[in-house]
């Protein structure tokens, strides 16, 4: 993945992708420099402009944002669910006072959050996930007002190659006896189940497998977990009568999530309106 600045490895069936900042990756444990301490990004594409950033959402994911993009130099502003009940702070002079809007919120609080943005106008990247039954409403609506939207069930670099991989496995396995499901855990306070990536990497594998591939109900099966603070683990596996192959993608922190949605702001801010899918852009970040 030349330019990107991610090194990802392949062993036997497990994609294990480390994020790398300044040529070190951090883990859940560790702490980030701020704004202030923060050394120039390394990556050569990084974005240079300071932007004026509004997060919604305060949960651990949604306070990663704001350092991440603190440490890129830009300026922050953060609401929680407190603060923003029912959308009520996104009034149209406050809003406009933002480059960028990102979400990392509740399925039940971005639709609302999309309604009142969108509607004025405003450039928006949206990490929640379990919303994507109103994806055609909020497109419209976007289209309508000139705003932009970029949405993914996973701001993850590593996931998108996963996604990628996942359907050149099913093409290459779907007339060799294979029948396919997919496993995902994550911590116990994820709202949505099966998560949304679980959901994309369905997708993925659904666009190139046969009828002979899927199992019951004509999809292919999920099957979810809920455990700990597990960050998130998305298997696809192939089973045949001989053999079972399984292709997975582990998070072991959430600074993958938070740099990706970051980069999605930077990339977002300079582009003409419209409504992008993180799956489709992720390789101009």
């Amino acid at each position: 993945m030349k330019g990107t600045g991610f090194s990802p490895s392949v062993k036997t069936a497990m994609i294990d992708v480390a994020l790398a900042t300044g040529g070190k990756c951090f883990g859940p444990d560790q702490s980030f420099p701020h704004a202030s301490s923060a050394r120039p990004h390394p990556h050569p594409l990084v974005y240079t402009t300071s932007m004026r950033i509004l997060v919604l959402g305060a949960g651990k994911t949604g306070k990663l944002v704001a350092e991440v993009a603190a440490q890129h130099g830009h300026s922050i502003n953060v609401l929680d669910a407190k603060e923003n009940k029912d959308a009520a702070a996104l009034t149209a002079p406050f809003v406009a006072g933002f480059d960028v809007v990102i979400d990392f919120t509740t399925p039940e609080a971005v639709v609302s959050n999309m309604r009142a943005c969108l509607a004025v106008g405003a450039k928006m990247v949206i990490g929640t996930t379990g919303w994507h039954h109103k994806l055609p409403d909020m497109r419209a609506l976007a289209d309508r007002r000139g705003a932009s939207l970029l949405y993914g069930t996973n701001f993850s670099i590593g996931m998108q190659l996963m996604l990628s991989l996942s359907k050149t496995m099913a093409a290459a396995l779907k007339d060799a006896g294979y029948t396919f499901s997919i496993e995902e855990t994550h911590h116990t306070s994820k709202l949505d189940v099966p998560s949304g990536t679980a959901l994309t990497l369905r997708d993925a594998a659904l666009s190139t497998v046969g009828p002979n591939n899927i199992g019951e109900g004509n999809q292919i099966v999920i099957h979810a977990n809920r455990t700990g603070d597990v960050q998130g683990i998305h298997s696809l596996v192939a089973t045949s009568s001989c053999d079972r192959i399984i292709l997975t993608h582990e998070s072991l922190s959430r600074k993958p999530f938070a740099e990706g949605a970051v980069r999605a702001a930077e990339w977002l801010s300079s582009q003409r309106s419209g409504v992008y899918d993180f799956h489709d852009i992720y390789t101009k970040l």
